[in-house]
């Protein structure tokens, strides 16, 4: 079968010569003959396969390859926010493990009570019952269950570009087409999609993001007025591709929700705990929704697990089995996930992220005045994305950014494309100022070294 190429992801392709040939330039034979095993042993897919590299070591903000060079790590699948490997995490991970190492479904267990207690104290509004699966995917599928059960209906509103989750319900949610096309396409009945707010080339024939916002919350508003079966609209509050939606919007979709008797589901699968500069990205706009998503830096980079904290009044279900998971209160990742909510709280991360990342903002602004390739730069917090046009205009340059990756990578700088085009920054809420300005040191070299290839 021949391989199809999507550049509308937030991940980056494995199928170009672009990679071909840095790995032909850059990996040892020790990584070749991992990586070649890798591929035998495990179904290949795209994205996946082949990996880029073969990594020995995480630590902090760094990763270590087979070969020993270290890399910045600003990926890291936004699971990375207190760093790899924290010391006090991997003792409280032990220490459990000694104390009590699981706990069968049907048995309550203290850090499962505590970490569910923890989780409604640091939410916003009223949400405060919990429930734990072991990934994002799986837990927004709860949700949408709990939306369908406590509304009596089971269609569901999501973006177009937004990514949920790579299950068959999660995915039929997602609006990448990555994710969406071919023979194992998860078409589920009832997921519906509008076009997203925003944007730099912005949908519904708009020219700004506001007008644009505008004119999305008109969409939503006009299909849940025509749908009466939309049990819940899916949605994240900061698009992690990155994009903010413009002031006022999630107030205005909030009320369109309200009016229409949907529940509002805001995934923060890899934007909350601190990774915006605030302990949850709806923060920002002073929307709370009815059902909260999180999940990936939960587990502190170290174990899966992911939760969903709902308003107490949609505690309605306890006539019904729909979601009881073997892992669900697991001691050793409940433990985890407690652990890194303290660790982020008592270091001071959100508002870490908050500082560093506004200076990151302001300096890559700069850098965007003086190259036109740089077509925008937005982002929250630690949440960061550089959108690289060809030259004189705003179309995307993907091949641009790709080669700018991969000079970064050179330069000991990780960190993916998404959507074809945008380098996204996505580091750990540990990073310092100056380690931020020493990463933006090395990107700018990259950016400039494409540049000068290109005789730009």
């Amino acid at each position: 079968m021949k391989p199809r190429l999507v550049a509308q992801s937030e991940s980056d392709t494995n199928l170009t010569n672009r990679r071909a040939a840095w790995q032909a330039g850059a990996l040892d034979g020790p990584t070749r003959t991992l990586l070649a095993r890798d591929e035998r042993a495990f179904l290949r897919q795209s994205v996946s396969t082949p990996c880029l590299n073969a990594i020995a070591k995480a630590e902090g903000i760094w990763i270590e390859d087979v070969a020993g060079r270290r890399y910045m790590d600003f990926h890291g699948n936004n699971v990375h926010h207190i760093g790899y490997g924290h010391p006090r995490l991997k003792k409280a991970i032990a220490d459990q493990m000694d104390a009590l190492p699981f706990a069968p479904r049907r048995y309550a267990c203290e850090p499962a009570a505590l970490l569910a207690e923890k989780l409604g104290s640091i939410t916003p509004g009223t949400l405060s019952k919990v429930l734990f699966t072991t990934g994002g995917s799986d837990a927004i599928e709860l949700a949408v269950k709990m939306a369908r059960i406590a509304t009596g209906r089971f269609k569901t509103l999501s973006f177009w570009d937004a990514f949920h989750g790579a299950g068959v319900g999660a995915g039929a949610m997602s609006g990448e087409m990555l994710f969406r096309s071919g023979p194992a396409a998860p078409l589920v009945a009832g997921a519906l999609q509008v076009a997203p707010f925003g944007g730099y080339r912005c949908p519904y024939g708009t020219t700004t993001p506001e007008a644009s916002g505008a004119a999305c919350a008109r969409m939503i508003d006009y299909v849940l007025s025509r749908d009466s079966d939309v049990a819940a609209l899916v949605a994240e509050p900061t698009r992690a591709v990155p994009y903010v939606a413009p002031p006022g919007f999630w107030a205005e979709v909030r009320a369109i929700c309200d009016r229409h008797g949907v529940l509002l589901i805001f995934d923060e699968i890899p934007t909350g705990l601190g990774k915006t500069g605030r302990m949850f990205s709806c923060e920002h706009d002073g929307v709370a929704p009815d059902i909260l998503v999180t999940g990936k830096a939960l587990g502190g980079g170290i174990l899966p697990i992911a939760a969903l904290i709902a308003r107490p009044e949609l505690d309605v279900a306890q006539d019904w089995a729909f979601g009881h998971y073997t892992h669900e209160k697991n001691p050793v990742t409940t433990r985890a996930a407690l652990t890194t909510i303290e660790i982020i709280e008592d270091e001071g991360l959100v508002e870490n992220a908050a500082a560093v990342g506004a200076y990151a903002l302001e300096r890559l602004k700069d850098m965007s005045s003086r190259r036109d390739v740089m077509g925008d730069v937005r982002g929250r917090g630690l949440l960061l994305g550089v959108e690289m046009v060809k030259t004189g205009g705003s179309d995307p340059d993907g091949a641009l950014a790709e080669d700018i990756m991969y000079r970064a990578l050179d330069l000991g700088l990780s960190f993916k494309t998404t959507m074809g085009n945008v380098i996204t920054l996505t580091p750990p809420l540990t990073l310092t100022r100056d380690e931020m300005a020493l990463a933006l040191d090395r990107l700018e070299t990259a950016i400039d070294g494409a540049l000068a290839e290109r005789g730009d």
